[in-house]
């Protein structure tokens, strides 16, 4: 019975139950049996899925970190791009601020130059003797004045150039230090990000153990519940078959009964047919006497004739 209930007993010994009681304990037995089997299996399946839905939730938290990683790397390869394209710029801007600068250093230095020569050819003019050297101290005092007006231009406008340059590199200049503080923070985000892969990383593992345990489980309990369900199946065959027997054997019972009945006025009928010559017979006798009494009556005349 131990070695039934565990799924493990072979068809011969099924197939062998003849003793009605023995056969219903049996089958009773299975039936509970598959009923708890049916339980554990639903557990271990409820269990399973369980831990299909925990590897699940770390398995996403493990992607969601590394998918977080590669894209904080990828902002970070990309603002250092940005950052190297406004450090270009800033450079180039420096180096066109420092130039003007440089210009107008120049355009100063010359400006002063050219007073310095203004005013000479002022005491020129004023201490000239003659008319020619007085028109040709004004015509110097002339080309003076063009060139000092051309650099204070030139002057002005570099300095508003150079304005303007210096406002684009404090611009970049800030635009610089954004990034640099971007990248720092995303730089920072990183660890705790790595740490949160890695720790989701060792649960999942622990997690496929688990699951690959509760799967084994569950498949030993379908295996141990389809080998208790195959030798239900073969009892309740077993069973519809002995119910058949027995419905067969009462039928033929039922039949013979019934011919029995069917043949029993048969018998009185060949009784009677029997007895119908004796009736014959009793006329015959009945009738015997009669020729005797007349054999009678014809011999008695004769006696008496005789006398």
């Amino acid at each position: 019975m131990l070695i039934l209930l565990t799924g493990k007993s072979n068809h011969d010994y099924i197939h062998n139950l003849t003793d009605p009681f023995r056969f219903n304990q049996s089958l009773a037995s299975l039936e509970k049996l598959v009923i708890k089997l049916r339980q554990k299996k639903q557990q271990a399946t409820t269990l399973r899925k369980k831990s299909e839905r925990q590897l699940q939730q770390i398995r996403s938290v493990e992607r969601r970190s590394s998918s977080g990683l590669h894209s904080i790397d990828r902002k970070i390869e990309s603002e250092k791009e940005d950052a190297t394209d406004v450090s270009g710029i800033l450079n180039q801007k420096t180096s066109q601020l420092e130039s003007i600068e440089r210009l107008v250093v120049a355009a100063h230095e010359r400006l002063n130059r050219e007073k310095e020569a203004l005013s000479d050819a002022e005491q020129k003019l004023e201490f000239a003797s003659n008319i020619e050297e007085k028109q040709y101290a004004q015509s110097q005092l002339n080309t003076i004045h063009d060139r000092i007006q051309e650099l204070e231009f030139e002057i002005k406008n570099r300095d508003k150039t150079a304005k303007k340059i210096a406002e684009d590199v404090a611009k970049y200049n800030e635009i610089k230090s954004k990034i640099s503080t971007k990248i720092q923070k995303q730089s920072k985000s990183k660890p705790s990000l790595r740490e949160t892969m890695s720790a989701s990383h060792k649960a999942a593992e622990k997690f496929v153990k688990d699951l690959e345990q509760k799967t084994r489980v569950e498949e030993s309990a379908a295996k141990a519940l389809e080998k208790v369900h195959s030798n239900l199946q073969i009892l309740l065959a077993k069973k519809r078959k002995s119910s058949k027997k027995r419905k067969s054997v009462k039928s033929k019972t039922s039949k013979k009964a019934t011919k029995k009945k069917s043949r029993a006025p048969s018998k009185q009928a060949t009784k009677k047919k029997s007895r119908a010559p004796s009736k014959k017979a009793t006329k015959k006798k009945s009738r015997a006497p009669s020729k005797k009494a007349t054999k009678k009556k014809s011999r008695a005349p004769s006696k008496k004739s005789r006398k």
